[in-house]
C-alpha cells in the first residue's frame, strides 16, 4: 500500500477542491474521471514499468518526480490549452479566460481539433504496438500468430513496422480527404522514430538512455491523454475539475508502475506486457476510427482493462501449471 499513500493523499486535496469549485456534484465527476483515466491508462503503467525497468535508478526517480506535475498540469491543462490557443490563434491566458468563463466555447474549439489528435496519438500508439508486435520475444502469448511461419517471414522484413505505418496513413488519406490528418499521422510516425533515434545515439551498451526514455514516456502519457481529456467534456465543461480528476487518475498509473517495477511484476506474470501492448494496439485503432466514427471511451476502457485481465489470468494459470508440474504429487 505504501506505493499508494502519496496518490490518496493528492486525491484527498483534489476531492476537497472539486467539492469547493462544485459541490456534491463535482465529487460525482471527478471520481467519474478518475476511473476513466485509470481504465484508459492501465496498460499504460504495465509499458511505462518495463521501460524503467531498464532505465538508470535516477531517471527513475526523475520519471516520478517531475512525470507527476507535467502528467497533471502540463498534459491535463497546459496542452489543451496550448492547442486551442494554437488553432484559434489566441493567446494562453486568453484561451484560459474562454476556458473559465466559456466553457462551451473552449469544448467546441477543443473538439474541432479532435480529427487531427486523434490522428497523432493514434499513428504514435501504433508505432509502439507494431514495436513490440514485430520485436524478438521469447514469450510467445498468442502463439498461433506471433509463433507462425507468416510473422517470422514479415519480422525479418527491414523497417516493417514504417511500411505498415506508412500504408495506414495513406489509407487514412483516401477515408478521410483530409491532409491535416494524414499530415498530423506522418508526425506521430516520425516522432516515434526519431526518439528511438535519439535513444540509439543516447543510450549505453547496458542502460537505455534516460532522456530519450523520459521524453519517451511523457510523449506515451500525451498520448493517453488524449481520450481522456477530450472524454472528460462529456461529464463537465469546469477545465479545473476535469484536471483533479485526470490528474488523480494519472498520479494512480503512476503509483501502479513503481508496485509494478518495485515486485518485479512483469517477470512474475509472463503475459501482462503481451496483454498491454495488444491493448495500446487496440487504443491505437480506435483512435483512428474516431476520426470519421464516435466510439465511446468507456468501451475503449473497457477493452483495455479486459486485455489485461485475461493476459494476468494466463499467466497464473500458467504459473500454477509450471509448479504443478515441478511438483508431481
Amino acid at each position: 500500500m505504501r506505493y499508494f499513500y502519496s496518490s490518496f493523499v493528492i486525491m484527498l486535496f483534489g476531492l476537497i477542491a472539486s467539492y469547493y469549485l462544485g459541490g456534491l456534484n463535482a465529487l460525482y465527476i471527478t471520481f467519474l474521471l478518475i476511473i476513466l483515466e485509470v481504465s484508459l491508462s492501465f496498460d499504460n503503467a504495465v509499458v511505462n514499468a518495463k521501460v524503467l525497468q531498464k532505465m538508470d535508478p535516477i531517471w527513475q526517480k526523475r520519471f516520478i518526480l517531475f512525470g507527476i506535475p507535467i502528467a497533471v498540469f502540463g498534459m491535463r491543462l497546459l496542452f489543451p490549452l496550448a492547442i486551442v490557443a494554437i488553432v484559434t490563434g489566441m493567446g494562453l491566458l486568453e484561451t484560459l479566460h474562454v476556458a473559465i468563463h466559456e466553457p462551451s466555447k473552449y469544448e467546441g474549439f477543443l473538439k474541432s481539433t479532435e480529427t487531427t489528435i486523434f490522428a497523432f496519438g493514434g499513428a504514435f500508439l501504433l508505432m509502439v504496438f507494431l514495436d513490440f508486435f514485430f520485436g524478438d520475444h521469447e514469450v510467445k502469448w498468442v502463439s498461433f500468430v506471433e509463433g507462425s511461419r507468416v510473422m517470422k517471414r514479415f519480422s525479418g522484413v527491414a523497417n516493417i513496422e514504417l511500411i505498415i505505418a506508412i500504408i495506414v496513413g495513406i489509407g487514412l488519406g483516401h477515408i478521410t480527404q483530409d491532409f491535416g490528418v494524414v499530415l498530423a499521422f506522418m508526425y506521430g510516425v516520425l516522432l516515434h522514430s526519431l526518439l528511438g533515434m535519439l535513444d540509439y545515439f543516447l543510450s549505453s551498451d547496458t542502460i537505455k538512455s534516460g532522456l530519450a526514455g523520459f521524453i519517451y514516456l511523457e510523449i506515451l502519457d500525451a498520448s493517453f491523454s488524449f481520450d481522456g481529456v477530450l472524454g472528460a467534456f462529456a461529464l463537465t465543461g469546469n477545465i479545473f475539475i476535469i484536471m483533479i480528476g485526470l490528474g488523480i487518475g494519472a498520479m494512480f498509473v503512476r503509483s501502479i508502475t513503481l508496485y509494478f517495477i518495485e515486485h518485479q511484476t512483469l517477470s512474475h506474470f509472463r503475459y501482462l506486457e503481451h496483454g498491454a501492448h495488444y491493448a495500446i494496439g487496440i487504443l491505437a485503432i480506435i483512435m483512428l476510427i474516431k476520426i470519421t466514427t464516435h466510439v465511446s471511451e468507456m468501451m475503449t476502457g473497457l477493452i483495455g482493462i479486459g486485455l489485461i485481465i485475461i493476459a494476468l489470468a494466463h499467466s497464473l494459470w500458467e504459473n500454477r501449471q509450471a509448479h504443478d508440474n515441478s511438483n508431481p504429487k
